[in-house]
């Protein structure tokens, strides 16, 4: 408990304080904006910067990292719950709760058997696209607020569609105060970053509500919110088998993305400080506050890198901050959602439709087009899915994309030959396409990576296609195993299979430089009984020191 917090010195207490500040002057609008997202009521958002960032706050490991709501867990709650329940009722509050409190068992459960790891598998490549696909869905999601068209449709494009058969309705106060909106938050961006431009633009709209009364001028506005803290209490939902199996993958849609999201942000602050953190802690953290969320009657939560920036420049550097920030919020459930009644629905589509455009990494694509053609490919999938299929199935497809990216281009290793240059006497790595003996009769081959059954076709071919290309014929054939870290099943059958053809050819199969974890497989798989104790080198020049007596 409090690792985020703890140590803290007396004379970075009043920096903290003002970032806590600075980050509910920032998050609060974003939260309220996130709600629309989601499709729950606003008072959910504020929700979510309470009880649920206090739990991180104090089980967490990371200093810096905010959790609170986000994007692309609210995209994926919402194309989840579409028919399901009416968009904003008491039934889907309860359901979004439900995803809460499986998405936290998921990370508890992740937590306690080391599932840490699997923050790697979802690639930086796919995330940008992943993200870049959220953020046009969700820019796309808010064009109708910001007109004060109904809507309507189920998919981007179905949705465009209705859009555009029903502009001609657009209500010109709508559109004017989404400008207006937009060209405060854009503008306040231009001057300082730390300038809360959502914020004067939501209390100057409140302000020019009241004034006008907009609602004469066919302006919708949020309504009442109620004032007061959350009930604490298990989601009011029939709780049966059927109902957790048919939430189960968007639940884990949303684990994936809270693994990942946060695992990223965590590390690249934790680097940034050089400070330590620990992903498995965190995933307790994150857990808890979802427990949190659920029990008070919000939606998940995830770690935000764009809140963790926003604490971080201006000038947080602990929990503190968000402990701050929790108790402003605090005070605003209290004492100050009244006014928000009063705020037009076009304020907040504007602040969600710039959320969005922020999330479509054009920049990013464009360096990975730049210098990764094939990976670009793949995120571009990605982004296609999103937009297209939905959120739920693009998390799944980035999924899948990663790791057969990994796949392509890892199981192919880069292995070569082992030769001594007969000037500087230095050795020298050459092409398995044009090897060289490193003494008449004698190859060393290096193989550079895990040997297990997709590599081991080519393990096998290289080593007999060398064999039969040498010339001089050889007598002894080394493979230095340094870099094989483990063999399965396949690769040991392999194995066999590679000792066979070459005893058949007379050459002699040696090792050198194998690890004793593999050392170990081998005696398992029977292999060191096969090829005899005295087939294993501790290094490369110990076999070349040996050719004349093999």
């Amino acid at each position: 408990m409090f690792q985020g917090i703890f140590p803290i010195k007396k004379s970075d207490i009043p920096a903290e304080v003002i970032a806590g500040i600075t980050l509910a002057a920032l998050a609060i609008p974003e939260v309220m904006g996130y709600t629309k997202i989601a499709g729950t009521p606003v008072i959910t958002g504020l929700y979510t910067l309470l009880i649920p960032m206090v739990l991180f706050a104090v089980f967490g490991s990371s200093r810096h990292l905010v959790v609170g709501a986000d994007s692309a867990t609210a995209a994926i709650l919402a194309a989840s719950l579409v028919g399901m329940a009416v968009t904003g009722s008491h039934e889907y509050v309860a359901l979004a709760g439900v995803l809460a409190l499986m998405s936290a068992v998921l990370l508890i459960f992740a937590r306690f058997i080391g599932l840490g790891f699997m923050a790697d598998f979802l690639s930086r490549t796919v995330l940008i696209g992943f993200l870049t696909g959220v953020g046009i869905q969700v820019a796309l999601g808010q064009v109708p607020g910001m007109l004060g068209l109904t809507g309507g449709g189920h998919g981007s494009i179905n949705k465009i569609i209705n859009d555009l058969q029903q502009v001609g309705q657009a209500n010109f106060y709508d559109l004017g105060i989404s400008f207006i909106v937009i060209g405060v938050i854009v503008g306040s961006k231009k001057i300082s970053k730390k300038i809360p431009g959502a914020l004067i633009a939501v209390i100057g709209a409140i302000v020019v509500s009241c004034a006008f009364d907009f609602k004469v001028y066919g302006v919708q506005t949020l309504g009442v919110i109620p004032q007061g803290l959350p009930a604490i209490g298990l989601p009011d939902v029939y709780w049966s088998f059927a109902l957790v199996q048919k939430l189960l993958p968007t639940a884990f849609s949303m684990f994936i993305v809270i693994l990942s999201q946060s695992a990223a942000t965590s590390r690249a602050y934790a680097a940034k400080y050089n400070e330590r953190f620990n992903e498995n802690i965190d995933l307790l953290g994150l857990g808890l506050a979802n427990i949190g969320a659920a029990l008070s009657g919000t939606f998940v939560v995830n770690g935000s890198p764009t809140k963790t920036q926003m604490v971080d420049s201006a000038g947080g550097r602990s929990q503190l901050s968000q402990l701050v920030t929790c108790l402003i919020v605090f005070l605003v459930i209290l004492f100050f959602t009244g006014p928000l009644t009063n705020l037009p629905g076009a304020v907040l589509s504007a602040v969600v439709f710039l959320i969005g455009l922020q999330l479509i990494d054009i920049r990013g694509m464009y360096q990975i087009w730049r210098q990764r053609p094939p990976e670009f490919w793949v995120a571009l999938a990605t982004a296609v899915v999103v937009v297209l299929v939905g959120v739920e199935q693009g998390i799944v497809i980035a999924m899948v994309l990663s790791l057969v990216e990994h796949v392509r281009r890892s199981y192919r290793s880069q292995n070569v030959v082992l030769t001594i240059d007969k000037t500087t006497g230095a050795w020298q790595l050459l092409p398995v396409t044009a090897p060289q003996q490193v003494k008449p009769g004698l190859l060393l081959y290096r193989f550079a990576h895990t040997l297990y059954y997709a590599n081991a076709q080519q393990f096998f071919e290289q080593i007999t296609g060398l064999v039969r290309g040498a010339k001089p014929s050889l007598s002894c054939f080394c493979i230095d195993a340094s870099a094989i870290a483990d063999v399965d099943f396949s690769g040991a059958e392999t194995l066999r299979e590679v000792y066979r053809v070459l005893k058949d050819r007379e050459v002699r199969l040696v090792w050198a430089n194998v690890t004793d974890p593999v050392m170990a497989e081998f005696d398992r798989y029977e292999i060191t009984g096969l090829m005899g104790k005295d087939a294993f080198y501790q290094k490369v020049s110990d076999v070349v020191d040996a050719h004349q007596f093999l």
